[in-house]
């Protein structure tokens, strides 16, 4: 079957909008030689629907093991800058038997540069008024910290914009063609486009879009997250921390005078729009109970969004090694939001064989390589 002729060229086509893809697109377009064109491909109504726009929404240098600290720490400052973060603080708590996965914690975070000490029960209890008795051991972080996710898609979105990018909405793609003179890109509804060098930011859809590209998989698996937005008697404090099981069985944090409780689930499932289970949501309720002595009134909102992991638990970025046209920028787990300022400067830096700035010049961007993968 021939393929139409391309309604427009561009020099970089980047497939999703949510974060991973702006912030990309806003940094490639800061950093191209004039007269480069970027255009930026979503296939849902609005841009972030998915993941971006269902984020937990917190920066935490620890979330994600220490191989991501390096980007994590680096995107602070960015974040810090902008006034994308609001302090929070985070406990990681366990209870006697934990002894042994506390101190695996601060043997694995030992000299990443991550900020963190333990605290004794009763200044755990100065963090969580109604912590019931089991819960004696906690790992302070004081760094931890909100992230106002939307005002960084926007952020990021209105740089590229302003830059000159191009963003087309309801672009689903169907079919993805190399020939001599690059990439077409052709559209459910017939729209076409034509690049040089396609950027698969296509987050849990990203293994599929390099089937179009008849390109090898790299195993990036969507698992999917709960979240429950719930009034609780006592109401939740703005004061209170961010709280992680350290065993990876929940985490809560206030928010608007309500809490936000996961069950810290990950669940694998096909590329979808993801819906919450109701059992995941009694479960995260059941393990709050545990923890402290407060009642759930109510379950006001309940989401889920899909968390997207490489078989080593490793973002994918660059150039894949069977066709350096097509470059990845996906499998980016929880922690896309936290890390997108430093993995996208790195990134469009390499694209453009730009020096490295301040920002990444310390992160090592050999582990996240796709080219890993062969």
């Amino acid at each position: 079957m021939s393929l139409p002729v391309a309604d427009a060229a561009f020099d970089y086509a980047v497939i999703g909008a949510g974060m991973a893809g702006a912030s990309l697109a806003a940094e490639l377009a800061a950093m191209a030689p004039a007269g480069c064109r970027i255009v930026l491909l979503e296939a849902e109504e609005r841009p972030g629907h998915h993941s971006t726009g269902r984020s937990a929404a917190f920066w935490e240098a620890c979330y994600g093991g220490p191989a991501i600290v390096p980007l994590t720490l680096a995107s602070g400052k960015y974040l810090r800058d902008h006034g994308f973060l609001r302090p929070r603080g985070a406990l990681y708590i366990g209870q006697e038997q934990d002894t042994g996965a506390m101190e695996r914690f601060e043997r694995r975070f030992a000299g990443t540069g991550a900020s963190f000490r333990r605290l004794a029960r009763a200044e755990l209890l100065a963090h969580i008024p109604g912590l019931r008795d089991p819960w004696c051991h906690a790992i302070w972080q004081p760094d931890c910290a909100d992230i106002d996710v939307a005002a960084l898609h926007g952020h990021y979105l209105s740089a590229a914009a302003r830059s000159g990018v191009t963003l087309l909405t309801r672009f689903r793609l169907m079919r993805l063609h190399r020939g001599s003179d690059g990439w077409t890109l052709l559209a459910d509804d017939g729209r076409t486009v034509q690049a040089g060098i396609v950027i698969n930011a296509a987050g849990a859809w990203a293994d599929g879009i390099a089937d179009l590209a008849g390109l090898p998989r790299k195993g990036i698996q969507p698992l999917r997250r709960t979240v429950a937005q719930v009034r609780t008697d006592p109401a939740a404090t703005a004061e209170l921390p961010l709280v992680l099981d350290i065993n990876g069985g929940f985490y809560f944090r206030p928010e608007a005078g309500r809490l936000w409780l996961s069950p810290h689930d990950e669940t694998p499932c096909a590329p979808c729009d993801a819906a919450p289970e109701e059992l995941d949501v009694a479960l995260a309720i059941a393990r709050l109970e545990q923890v402290v002595d407060w009642r759930v009134d109510a379950v006001e909102r309940r989401w889920a969004g899909l968390r997207s992991f490489a078989p080593d638990r490793l973002p994918v970025y660059g150039p894949d090694a069977g066709d350096r046209t097509f470059v990845w920028f996906a499998g980016q787990g929880g922690y896309g939001i936290q890390t997108a300022p430093a993995a996208a400067r790195m990134l469009a830096e390499e694209l453009t064989e730009t020096a490295r700035s301040a920002m990444t010049e310390r992160v090592d961007p050999q582990p996240y390589r796709a080219s890993r993968f062969g």
